[in-house]
């Protein structure tokens, strides 16, 4: 049962970015497609797991003092990996993400996960917490991508969905940073209506 919670709160009640607003920097800055928000979830979310595994097996080797320097070789190692392996084998995704890549390193998620669970729990509760919080931070970027690709160029996953007329007056402000702002906060309004209805039914 405790791992079941374990994977399960990172999808909805702690969703690092609709419940815990963490990893804002790539979240907005990469969710202009679905295609790029897919491909930033994928390498956080091997990221996430890969970190948590090692921080949580190591974590009674670890001397206290070291252990946040530690985490981020840790942690480093792995965007480094992902980093040649998108690089060599997916050049477009690796070309558009960019600089989000090796920013992975310090993404507060991934890090806060460490430091935060993997760094208290066993093995399996860790990598559980990690694909759950992987799984969820994905979502999220889908969510936001989904809406600013649609709006800002009438497409999906680059299939035209709206037509060629509203490709040729899209609302361009949807995948500019200020309609990823806008956007952002009518869906954290609307998790937060549902929050209130849920206490309020409670």
């Amino acid at each position: 049962m405790s791992l079941i919670k374990d994977f399960t709160k990172g999808i909805y009640r702690e969703n690092p970015v609709f419940r815990l607003v963490l990893g804002m920097c790539p979240f907005l800055a990469v969710t202009t497609s679905v295609e790029n928000a897919l491909g930033m979830g994928a390498a956080a979310t091997f990221v996430l797991i890969c970190s948590n595994f090692l921080v949580s097996l190591f974590r009674n080797i670890i001397p206290s003092k070291v252990r946040i320097p530690c985490y981020i070789v840790i942690i480093a190692t792995f965007v480094t990996l992902v980093d040649m392996v998108m690089n060599a084998y997916l050049p477009d995704l690796h070309r558009s993400l960019g600089i989000f890549i090796p920013l992975i390193v310090v993404n507060c998620i991934i890090l806060g996960r460490a430091e935060g669970f993997a760094n208290r729990h066993p093995v399996l509760n860790s990598i559980a917490d990690a694909v759950g919080m992987g799984i969820g931070f994905t979502l999220a970027m889908v969510i936001l991508a989904s809406f600013r690709e649609l709006l800002g160029n009438g497409t999906l996953l680059n299939i035209n969905v709206l037509g060629s007329a509203y490709q040729n007056q899209p609302l361009l402000i949807a995948i500019l940073a200020p309609g990823a702002f806008i956007l952002l906060s009518f869906i954290l309004g609307f998790f937060n209506i549902l929050e209130k209805r849920k206490g309020g039914r409670q």
